[in-house]
Order: C-alpha cells, then sequence, then structure tokens
C-alpha cells in the first residue's frame, strides 16, 4: 500500500482498485506534496564523499552501495548510507519509522524489483505488516528523446517515455502499490522532477547519487570519489555484470553488507570465461565506441565512466576463474579499521 501525507494514495485510472505502473507513477509524479519534496532536494547542495576528508575519530562512517546492490544499515553503526553513478537507474531508500533502521538499493532493472523489494523487507521488518515505512525514490531521468517529429518542440509530459527510466519506476511503484506492508512515499525525485538539459535539447540527470543520514532519515545529493566507493572497489563493480550470467544471483539484488556486525560480507559471484574473452575484446575500442556499447546513457555518464571499465575488465584478464577471487565460494569479509576504514579479514 502507498501513502502521501498520511492518507492512502489512490489514481484515478479507468481501474482504481488494479492500475498499472504507469498510472501509479503519473500520478504520484503531478502529487503537489512530492513535486514540493523534489524541488527542496533539488535545492540542497551536493555533499561530496572522500576518505581523505575524514579524519580522527569524529570521522563519518558510511556504506556505499554500488548499482544492483543493497545495504541495510543500523543508525548505531552508520552515519550515511548512499550511492551515485545513477544515470538510467534508480536510488530506493526504506526506512522503518520506529527503530530507524535504513535500507538503500540501486536498481538497474525491472526485473529485480520484486524479488529485489523482498529481500529489503526481510531485514528491515518483522512480520507484523502494522510497521509504518518511509521511501524515497531518487534518480533516472528522461533518457529517450522527447522531440515531436513535426515541430522539434520538446514535450514536459512523461506520458511519451519509454527508455530505460520509465518502465523500471513505473515497476516499482506498482510493486509498492501492491505489497500489504505500508509505504509512505516522502521523495520521487525522478524522471522529469531529476532531469535537466542544455541548449541542445539533449537530458541529464540533475543528480546521480544520494545518501541517507540515518539518524534523521534526511536525503542529500551526494557525489563520492574513487576512494570512498569502497570497499573491494574493482570486484563489487564486476560482479553487476556477471551477475547476469550466475543464475544462482537471477531476479537478485546482490548482498553486501551485515548490518548486525558492521560487516561488508561481499557474497560469491560466478563468472565465466566468455566473461574473459569479452574484457579483451572490449579493451581494443575507443572510449567513444564502449560509451556507445557499455552505457544505457552515453552522454550522461561521469567522466571516469570508462576508466572504471577498464580497470574491471584488466582485472577479469588477470584473474579470469572467479575461484580465484572466493575461494570455496566463500564470501569476502570487511570490516572497520579504528581509522574507520576497511580491512579484509
Amino acid at each position: 500500500m502507498i501513502f502521501v501525507d498520511g492518507l492512502q494514495f489512490s489514481t484515478h485510472s479507468s481501474s482504481p482498485s488494479h492500475p498499472q505502473g504507469k498510472d501509479i507513477l503519473l500520478a504520484l509524479l503531478e502529487n503537489p506534496m512530492l513535486v514540493s519534496a523534489s524541488s527542496s532536494l533539488k535545492a540542497n547542495p551536493e555533499r561530496k564523499f572522500s576518505v581523505s576528508d575524514e579524519s580522527g575519530p569524529e570521522r563519518s562512517k558510511w556504506v556505499y552501495i554500488f548499482q544492483r546492490e543493497y545495504a541495510t544499515v543500523d543508525p548505531a553503526f552508520v552515519d550515511f548510507v548512499g550511492t551515485d553513478e545513477a544515470t538510467t537507474c534508480v536510488g530506493l531508500v526504506i526506512r522503518n519509522q520506529k527503530n530507524g533502521m535504513t535500507s538503500v538499493a540501486h536498481l538497474d532493472s525491472p526485473k529485480i524489483v520484486e524479488m529485489g523489494l523482498s529481500q529489503i523487507l526481510s531485514s528491515l521488518v518483522d512480520n507484523s505488516l502494522e510497521t509504518e515505512l518511509d521511501v524515497h525514490l531518487i534518480g533516472g531521468f528522461e533518457d529517450v528523446s522527447l522531440q515531436h517529429a513535426n515541430g522539434g518542440t520538446v514535450s514536459e509530459s512523461p506520458v511519451h517515455l519509454d527508455g530505460h527510466s520509465f518502465p523500471l519506476c513505473s515497476k516499482i511503484v506498482h510493486t509498492l502499490w501492491s505489497r500489504e506492508e505500508k509505504f509512505h512515499i516522502r521523495t520521487i525525485c525522478v524522471l522529469g522532477h531529476n532531469t535537466r538539459r542544455d541548449s541542445n535539447g539533449n537530458t541529464y540527470p540533475f543528480f546521480n547519487g544520494f545518501v541517507v543520514e540515518t539518524t534523521t532519515g534526511i536525503i542529500i545529493p551526494a557525489i563520492f570519489d574513487r576512494t570512498s566507493r569502497c570497499p573491494d572497489e574493482i570486484v563489487r563493480r564486476i560482479r553487476v555484470s556477471a551477475s547476469y550470467e550466475d543464475a544462482s544471483w537471477r531476479g537478485k539484488l546482490l548482498e553486501t553488507y551485515d548490518c548486525s556486525t558492521d560487516c561488508f560480507k561481499i557474497a560469491p559471484c560466478c563468472w565465466t570465461i566468455r566473461q574473459y574473452h569479452i574484457a579483451l575484446s572490449l579493451l581494443n575500442y575507443s572510449d567513444s565506441e564502449i560509451l556507445s556499447i557499455c552505457s544505457t546513457s552515453p552522454t550522461a555518464e561521469a567522466p571516469d565512466f570508462v576508466d572504471n571499465l577498464k580497470r574491471q575488465w584488466n582485472y577479469l584478464i588477470e584473474h579470469p576463474h572467479w575461484a580465484e577471487t572466493f575461494p570455496k565460494k566463500q564470501p569476502r569479509a570487511f570490516s572497520r579499521s579504528s581509522d574507520g576504514s576497511w580491512r579484509r579479514c
């Protein structure tokens, strides 16, 4: 069930008891309270996260989430949980109002929404359906051309959208609507609300990342540098693409973090010799060709997008057998050291 401003949400669709995802999404995007919440979020400056900027006993503790991952965190252990590098992907935040337990997921496909939401909720709520859950949706943008064929003017209506972001957002809100838990939508900064345009009409996300302040539930626009996307950056990036061919992760979000111990436990994922050969092949392409081949939104990616891919491919070439990375198919575990950095267990 979806609630907005304390009231159960309804649409104006022809079938109000069984609306389609796009009907729910369009109604939410037009809700005045949620429009105002998106505007307020975009008015906040981005917070930049870097390990080099944090030192001493008062340094912030955060958990970073890559694409297709999720993590649930306890405010007693973690100050911030967040993600970035989202273009057509969507960040989903669900927070338990009672105890502040907060989960963030970086969703990249409608195919992982239903099972992924079940994974998230299993770590957030008990068996009671009375738990009140705050929800924020951030990311995705108008990633298809909105130019009318005859006039060349830009349409502001999301009705004509398809691309990658719109189906993903539709699936998320429809899944929330269909479940019995009580989801209070606080922010829906997606699609048109998260789109800016250049002088040529090309579209880009307004911002690509955010964090949740765990003690308050406040959402803050954020960007992370390479040092703060840790631990085990390259292996976790590789798992994203490898998980598509690993049957054990079909339809699931990738597990990363144990909230009871404040440790990363990066569950294993298998990759094949085929991915080794793909890596060899892709390294022969130019940067512009790599963008075109590997991105759902080539014009909107960050400057380090191609470099990050090349580092992954070089790792795969050096470690073609997944068992070298996950011996005996055991998780890769990392605990926090006294200075807040992560060390391999």
